[in-house]
């Protein structure tokens, strides 16, 4: 049977010719295709709008693809994410044939997604050492930093490195590489269990160590997952070791520090530690900027997306590099239901209110410096924020943008965003002011350094 990725390759390249580039990048692009079982074709979507949106529209033109590609009839399964764990048995990551001498004929895969490259991931002063560490272990597998471990907090492009590392290494060099999830591992060593026709289980335990130990790179994501499978544990163990001692590379991720895996083994939690460790941090304001300019250069789309969304979006949607370039998606889907709406901060504030991040504004300390001062001048934030121009309100809206400018590393632009979409050279020039009447007037000063003192963020 045809790999699903590489099915599924296929199927968006052939579909891709038959629809305009807006209409591919906003309902396809962002597809998987996670199995066919059972007669369904259980596909991947980002949000529930697609589910509509491609049953509605391009259901018989996905079928008949389907069906064009494989020789066979499948019907449609709308996925989720989150809903996979819900679909069981999860999709094979080796296919496995047992002949009539019980041997195991194993057709390896790396399960290795080839749009992850180093040539695009966006780096910036939080990943700019994993991202180093990376090409490093990709130039010289085996012999630098061996194991690496990169960890760090979901969606941050953990995942991203360890294919570009994989791809690099298939692409420079013919040695075989290996990309599986944790949960993966602990299916494949649970299989180690079945019994063949001839009551035997040799086959299955054969399959399994010439899958783990007869590859030179080893790579396995959420390690974290591992935490409770006691046996589990144990044959990786032995599966590192034998690796190791070969001197094949191992790369592992985890969602926290190898001390900070308190559930597993101590003896584990110490060899993950040999080779070199790093952490990916959640990107500041300017790099999630350039992911977002990545990916809408990346989508080729047919409309522009100006600046202050940009900086709109990067402002509100979090560190969360999925979520960032989901909300793309979601804005140039909203365009389109829209009728081919131009693309405005207007429409982004309204396509994306219900994808804000929740909380946001609570750890947002714009916000929090618009608050105070607005309690301090006794008017209400939406005051602060509007375009009301009268004395009372623009004075303190002067001052609560020279403190956010002062006190926080927000750029002119995205405090300009955060005050009801005011231009950046407005923010500049509220700045100059209150920074001149500083140093001519003791009371503003005096009053300057209690809101400080209120706020509290340096």
């Amino acid at each position: 049977m045809m790999n699903v990725d590489i099915l599924w390759s296929n199927f968006l390249s052939q579909i891709k010719e038959e629809m305009t580039s807006l209409s591919f990048n906003t309902w396809f692009s962002e597809t998987e295709l996670y199995k066919l079982e059972d007669g369904k074709a259980y596909i991947i979507v980002p949000m529930p709008i697609h589910k509509k949106h491609l049953m509605d529209n391009f259901s018989t033109l996905i079928v008949d693809k389907i069906t064009s590609i494989t020789g066979s009839n499948y019907e449609l399964e709308l996925l989720l994410k989150e809903e996979i764990d819900k679909i069981i048995p999860k999709k094979e990551e080796s296919t496995i044939v047992v002949e009539e001498n019980n041997n195991v004929n194993i057709k390896p895969q790396s399960n290795l997604k080839s749009k992850y490259t180093f040539d695009n991931f966006i780096v910036g002063n939080s990943n700019k050492f994993a991202h180093a560490a990376a090409l490093s272990v990709a130039e010289n597998p085996g012999n630098m930093y061996n194991p690496l471990f990169i960890y760090g907090n979901s969606g941050l492009g953990k995942t991203h490195l360890m294919h570009a590392i994989g791809n690099y290494i298939i692409e420079n060099s013919s040695k075989t590489v290996l990309y599986v999830t944790s949960d993966n591992f602990i299916q494949d060593f649970i299989s180690m269990s079945k019994k063949d026709e001839h009551g035997s289980n040799f086959n299955y335990v054969d399959f399994f160590k010439n899958k783990y130990r007869n590859i030179d790179v080893l790579i396995i994501d959420d390690i974290q997952f591992l935490g409770g499978a006691t046996q589990t544990q144990q044959e990786f163990f032995h599966t590192f070791n034998n690796l190791y001692n070969d001197s094949k590379q191992i790369i592992v991720s985890s969602d926290r520090s190898p001390g900070d895996l308190k559930q597993l083994e101590e003896r584990l939690r110490t060899r993950f530690s040999w080779g070199l460790t790093v952490n990916i941090y959640p990107p500041d304001f300017e790099l999630r900027k350039e992911i977002l300019k990545k990916k809408i250069i990346a989508g080729n789309f047919e409309k522009e997306i100006p600046d202050d969304v940009i900086e709109y979006i990067a402002s509100n949607i979090g560190t969360d590099v999925r979520q960032l370039e989901g909300s793309i998606t979601r804005l140039i889907a909203y365009s389109a239901m829209m009728g081919g709406s131009e693309i405005t901060l207007d429409l982004a504030i309204e396509a994306l209110k219900d994808f804000i991040s929740k909380g946001m504004s609570e750890k947002n300390d714009v916000h929090r410096i618009q608050k105070i001062v607005s309690e301090y001048f006794q008017i209400s934030v939406e005051d602060i924020r509007s375009k009301k121009r009268s004395s009372n309100i623009s004075f303190p809206r002067q001052i609560a943008m020279y403190l956010c400018r002062v006190m926080t590393s927000e750029s002119f632009p995205k405090i300009g965003i955060e005050f009801g979409g005011k231009d950046h050279s407005t923010v500049m020039h509220s700045v100059e002011k209150i920074e001149t009447e500083i140093k001519q007037n003791k009371d503003l000063a005096n009053i300057i350094e209690k809101l400080k003192k209120d706020i509290g963020v340096v």
